[in-house]
């Protein structure tokens, strides 16, 4: 009986061991930090996460300029501090250049990273227009912030038709 109880007691030592390093190891590969492709991947998907964040909201105002959606300025003025606050981020999400990946799906081009000086500028001239936009939203004049919302539509596609494949 006593032999039973000691290869029991070893199992259970045993189990209790795995079980630790187990979860040892698990929380290390956790804290490791991606490579390759998977590095890569992370920096598309971070950068097309803001892209959908600045998409969702410059929707409802492309709508307003479109007759689509009811015109409203304090929706304006709230889409246009969010895009504001957004699209300073956008060189940030490129610093890692994704132009090598081999499994990784962007319509990012080439000339993000060979010119990022104007890739730079062009994204602060979509913070310039979106702070337009929200000036003149503030006053409430129709027309002032739907030219404006054009505005900020022209900033958008000063990238895409420059830097982004369609």
């Amino acid at each position: 009986m006593r032999l039973l109880n000691k290869k029991t007691a070893l199992v259970k030592f045993g189990l209790v061991t795995f079980c630790a390093l187990a979860s040892v190891s698990t929380v290390q590969a956790q804290d490791a930090p991606p490579s390759g492709d998977e590095a890569l991947q992370k920096a598309v998907d971070t950068r097309q996460a803001v892209f959908k964040l600045i998409s969702f909201n410059s929707d409802v105002v492309m709508g307003m300029l479109k007759n689509k959606v009811p015109f409203d300025a304090a929706t304006a003025q709230k889409v246009a501090d969010r895009v504001a606050a957004l699209a300073p981020m956008i060189p940030e999400t490129f610093a890692t250049d994704t132009r090598k990946a081999t499994n990784v799906k962007t319509k990012a081009r080439e000339g993000i990273w060979t010119n990022m000086p104007d890739f730079k500028a062009k994204s602060d001239d979509l913070v310039k227009a979106a702070q337009a936009l929200s000036a003149a939203a503030k006053t409430g004049d129709k027309a002032a912030t739907l030219k404006a919302i054009g505005g900020m539509g022209k900033g958008c596609s000063g990238c895409h038709d420059n830097y982004r494949d369609k």
